[in-house]
């Protein structure tokens, strides 16, 4: 009897079967993320960026625990976004209700009063007093990758109040929509792009309990989704894909090891690259935590002619309209 060998892609994609191919939003979502910045945050170069970036997240996660509702879709608009294959809750063009804009303020309100008097504090302060025009403009630039006009010192708690914003609209849409004829979530046309928001990921991630598959994280509202191994996350080929990753050395260099927790998976097929993170090497790991944390990462991909796909909107680089660099937390 002659059985058909399965190529590695039907392998993949029948594992895939057998997986939750989403994982939506927890409600610790914030607090994880918080805890991890902080164990990151001791003897790093980035340490008072990355222990404001941690009380940020405790604000957020505060605010998460705290009930509020939002807007949600309807079900025409469920029925219409799986139809078309596209994500139900489109980032750059969904609609933002006014809720969020109170949201964000009462994040800052309750960030300040955490943080020791000095820039960051001020920041947060300044920015609660912004007009509702000078939040939606910025929210709007951040979530389309527009530089140009880009406060990039404010960006982070811009950026925090719509990770809010939508980890509760994923969240509360989940629930409302569970019993419906047609879930609000599911696969889309675009794998790469997050199901949910259709955001890029931020970093992929080898779930604990998945049999070591590979899922892409959402930077903006927290939803992982799985994705086939061993292939690009921009432009989906299985050919020149390569990893690469460091480790602090006992002479204070870098050097790489095949270990690490922490890798960046490369594509020389379109020239781009998405850090690949190792729960089975550090069980703490968190993307978006761990992908600030690694910026040489970045800094070493990049010296070598590639890109970085996806955006961490904690962290953004460009050139900033008058503005100072990210806040730090002063001990």
């Amino acid at each position: 009897m002659t059985q058909k060998l399965l190529s590695p892609e039907e392998i993949a994609v029948r594992a895939g079967e057998q997986l939750s191919f989403l994982h939506l939003p927890e409600t610790d979502v914030f607090a994880d993320r918080a805890l991890r910045l902080r164990a990151l945050a001791d003897g790093h170069a980035m340490r008072d960026f990355l222990f404001f970036v941690a009380e940020l997240a405790e604000a957020q996660h505060r605010a998460l625990s705290r009930p509020l509702a939002v807007p949600l879709p309807t079900p025409e608009q469920i029925d219409e976004a799986a139809r078309a294959g596209t994500p139900l809750l489109p980032a750059e063009i969904w609609p933002r209700a006014a809720v969020w804009r109170d949201s964000l303020r009462a994040l800052l309100a309750d960030l300040a009063r955490h943080l020791a008097r000095g820039p960051a504090q001020a920041a947060a302060l300044q920015l609660a007093e912004a007009s509702d025009e000078h939040l939606e403009t910025q929210a709007g630039r951040l979530l389309s990758g527009v530089m140009l006009g880009l406060d990039l010192a404010s960006a982070p708690l811009i950026a925090a109040g719509l990770q809010l914003y939508f980890v509760r609209l994923v969240r509360q849409t989940a629930a409302a929509h569970a019993a419906a004829p047609v879930a609000p979530f599911g696969r889309i046309d675009d794998p790469t792009a997050c199901p949910c928001c259709g955001s890029a990921p931020v970093a992929s991630i080898e779930r604990l309990g998945s049999e070591g598959a590979r899922y892409l994280a959402c930077g903006l509202c927290a939803t992982q989704w799985h994705y086939v191994r061993v292939k690009c996350t921009r432009c989906q080929s299985t050919k020149g894909i390569s990893l690469q990753s460091l480790v602090a050395a006992d002479d204070g260099a870098t050097t790489t090891t095949t270990d690490a927790v922490v890798q960046a998976e490369c594509c020389s097929e379109c020239g781009h690259y998405l850090k690949l993170l190792h729960p089975a090497r550090d069980n703490g790991v968190e993307p978006v935590a761990d992908d600030l944390a690694s910026l040489t990462l970045d800094l070493l991909v990049s010296e070598a002619g590639l890109q970085r796909h996806g955006v961490n909107l904690l962290l953004l680089f460009g050139e900033p309209d008058e503005s100072p660099s990210p806040p730090g937390r002063e001990h």
